[in-house]
């Protein structure tokens, strides 16, 4: 019955819209009262290519930054060595829709200097379709940012603080305001924001190098929109700017071969100490103009798109001195510092077009076809201290074909996508005072990427399914750059490979979910040429670059499974009749998973991941949130072996509504116990194994706020995402992945 008031309530709100025209203000806010009472959120929702986070109603995700929220994602393993994985699947980084082409550092800058409070919800996309890029790689993850749109003006403010007390006083600060407006010609949003944060890092790589950086992170965001009605079709007009400035302050100390004279260059062992600042600064603008037709099926649908982005990254290190002992004489030395000792840049431009259509066609029970094609072209170059050392360019044109069907209580998906690359660039160094330039190794290939997937109902609400879909991953920006934008020391070599080559992968999946929230899965990932990260040493230098795996599988299972409280208060009858809400009871979700990577000449073992996430009510409305996380130590992550768990912590989250739900206040504490470090033992292809430790301040306590600001307009009240739950186009002028 409540299904049934549901569908009534949403029909009668598309119904109220078409004809705002003719209805007065009174009315309809009436019949949009009626929607929101019988709207909810899930927090997870599992569909059968996808899982769904709730970022914008789970204030243990969203107090922070956007990274913070996203390492609290069960499944999900993140590590500054290797990046991201969800259940065994690399992911590619996508924001609202449009890859970020960015990984490893890069990205951990990114997502740091993006506030949590600024995202709606996160997809993980674990069985991208024909419709996605084949260069989607084994998985894709979507932040989808807040996108509003209400009648008259309304504005929300975000903000957030939190500190840090280790070797001294640490602040954070997140601030963003929220712009929302739609009349009955156009809507418009723009979302402006800035984050400072002071941290710390800790760093050990063997007895080579020991550091202690004091970070200072400032990052400023704008995000605009204008979406037209014209007639049925609409105008969506969209760009955003994203801008990181940051100051790193190193103390260093080790022991390296340190150069005496330099014509003839001769070395000599020493135990130094050093100090340095990096600095960075990043800028990333983009620009995306999207038409979309519409035809009296609304099943029906037809759109382009145009996108351009523009990414310019600047590294710099300067020196202020460096001195100690030459171990032989126990000689002292001084070396007075000097500014640009690294002196890199980079500068990414990419354009593509894009036309989707689909339409439902007469297929066994009913189903749909969809078609359509992309063009892209990404040119990057690289610099160091005035010399062109990479010149990278990218075409790619592809389509695809996709048919869904229905039959009784299957869901069948077949499709394919043929995409065609043409990979070429540049590359340059200098040996002995000359510059020697070489062509890469080009890709120029055209291929085929089925995909295929069968979903049964086994019940109501309980439905089993397999996946298999081909994929390609090229490799990213940041580990093609040869230039080192981290850190460097008299003893470390920190490089990309201009001469990675793309990975082609076969994944594959059979699944088991319950409810939206229960699920149990197994899947593989079968990868030639993967792209991972290898840390060596040879003598007293340390080597940390990028390389292809010939051949790897990454075998996954995983379960998840809530458990509300009311098992033992209510029959289990009655429970399965219940209808949840996730904001209204007690629940607690249990996660695990089992992962093993397995690499030619490598013996790797597998290793578990836990994760609890328990929700209470409290009285007085207090809502506490309380997030574990562990992932077994003794296994192998492509070519390390964990030390200790990449993840031990625990969160704390406190919240509370206010002024009838328009202030909300959450109070938190992260990694109470301090069990979040990374420390893992290299395992190099060729080259000497290095332990590597890395411990950021990640214990932080701190309070955030959202604020509705109140306006005199009664529409301007009401939840604008129930108008446009029907329509998969109508979320707002941020568009999203179509």
């Amino acid at each position: 019955m409540r299904k049934t008031i549901l569908a009534l309530s949403l029909l009668g709100s598309i119904f109220v819209f078409s004809q705002e025209k003719k209805s007065n203000s009174t009315e309809k806010e009436k019949q949009i009262e009626g929607v929101v009472i019988t709207k909810t959120k899930k927090a997870v929702e599992q569909k059968a290519d996808r899982t769904i986070f709730d970022f914008s109603e789970q204030p243990q995700l969203n107090n922070g930054n956007v990274l913070e929220g996203i390492k609290k994602l069960p499944g999900l393993v993140a590590t500054d060595i290797a990046g991201m994985m969800y259940q065994g699947k690399i992911l590619d980084v996508y924001l609202n829709g449009r890859p970020l082409n960015i990984t490893s550092n890069e990205l951990n800058s990114f997502l740091e200097g993006m506030p949590a409070n600024s995202v709606e919800k996160i997809e993980v996309i674990t069985q991208p379709g024909a419709e996605f890029p084949a260069t989607s790689g084994g998985a894709i993850m979507n932040i989808i940012t807040n996108k509003n749109a209400n009648k008259y003006l309304t504005a929300t403010y975000s903000g957030n603080y939190s500190f840090t007390n280790y070797d001294k006083f640490r602040s954070r600060t997140t601030n963003s305001l929220n712009l929302n407006a739609r009349n009955k010609y156009f809507g418009w949003q723009l979302n402006v924001g800035q984050n400072y944060r002071e941290s710390m890092l800790n760093g050990d790589q063997d007895i080579l190098l020991h550091n202690n950086t004091d970070r200072i992170g400032r990052g400023y965001f704008a995000k605009s929109g204008l979406t037209f009605d014209l007639g049925q079709d609409r105008l969506l007009l969209n760009y955003d700017i994203y801008h990181n400035n940051n100051d790193n302050y190193t103390a260093s100390r080790g022991l390296a071969d340190i150069p005496v004279s330099f014509n003839p260059i001769k070395y000599r062992e020493a135990d130094y100490e050093a100090s340095d600042v990096a600095h960075t600064n990043n800028l990333r603008q983009e620009a995306v103009v999207t038409y979309q037709k519409r035809f009296s099926d609304k099943s029906q649908k037809l759109d382009f798109q145009f996108g351009y982005t523009k990414s310019t990254s600047k590294f710099a290190q300067d020196n202020f001195f460096q001195r100690g002992f030459y171990t032989d004489l126990w000689q002292p030395f001084l070396n007075i510092g000097g500014e640009n000792v690294l002196d890199n840049q980079s500068d990414m431009k990419v354009a593509n077009f894009k036309v989707d259509y689909s339409q439902p066609i007469k297929l066994m029970d009913g189903g749909k076809v969809s078609l359509g094609g992309l063009y892209e072209r990404q040119d990057y170059d690289t610099e160091s201290k005035g010399l062109t050392n990479l010149e990278y360019q990218r075409q790619t044109t592809s389509t695809y074909l996709e048919f869904q069907a229905k039959l009784k209580k299957f869901d069948f998906i077949l499709g394919t996508r043929a995409e065609n690359y043409d990979i070429s660039g540049i590359t340059r160094t200098i040996k002995d005072g000359a510059v020697l330039e070489r062509d890469l190794t080009p890709f120029n290939r055209f291929k085929l990427f089925p995909n295929a997937s069968v979903q049964y109902s086994l019940m109501n609400q309980v439905y089993v399914a397999a996946n298999y879909n081909k994929k390609i991953s090229l490799p990213s920006i940041s580990a093609l750059n040869p230039n080192n934008v981290t850190f460097g020391s008299p003893n470390t070599q920190v490089t990309g490979n201009p001469d990675l080559q793309p990975t082609i992968f076969d994944n594959y999946e059979v699944k088991v979910s319950a409810f939206d929230y229960a699920f149990i899965g197994y899947s593989v990932s079968s990868a030639k040429d993967q792209v991972a990260q290898i840390v060596m040493k040879d003598g007293k230098n340390l080597f940390n670059k990028q390389v292809n795996i010939s051949n790897m599988k990454i075998h996954n299972f995983n379960l998840g499974l809530p458990v509300p409280f009311m098992i033992f208060s209510k029959p289990m009858s009655e429970i399965m009749k219940f209808n949840f809400n996730p904001d209204k009871i007690n629940f607690m979700y249990l996660y695990t998973g089992y992962q093993k990577h397995e690499i030619d000449n490598l013996n790797n073992k597998g290793f578990w991941i836990f994760n609890i996430m328990t929700q209470l009510l409290l009285p007085k409305d207090i809502k506490l949130t309380a997030n574990y996380s562990y992932l077994t130590p003794k296994a192998g992550y492509f070519y390390f072996t964990a030390d200790k768990p990449f993840n031990n912590n625990l969160d704390i989250t406190l919240t509370k509504k206010f002024m009838n739900n328009r202030l909300t206040v959450s109070v938190f504490a992260n990694d109470i116990f301090n069990g979040q470090v990374m420390q893992v033992y290299s395992n190099p292809p060729e080259g000497q194994a290095v332990m590597i430790r890395s411990k950021y301040d990640t214990r932080n306590f701190g309070i955030s706020i959202n604020y509705k600001i109140p306006t005199k307009n009664k529409l301007a009240k009401e939840d604008p995402n129930i108008l446009n739950q029907t329509k998969k186009e109508d979320t707002g002028v941020m568009p999203q992945a179509q």
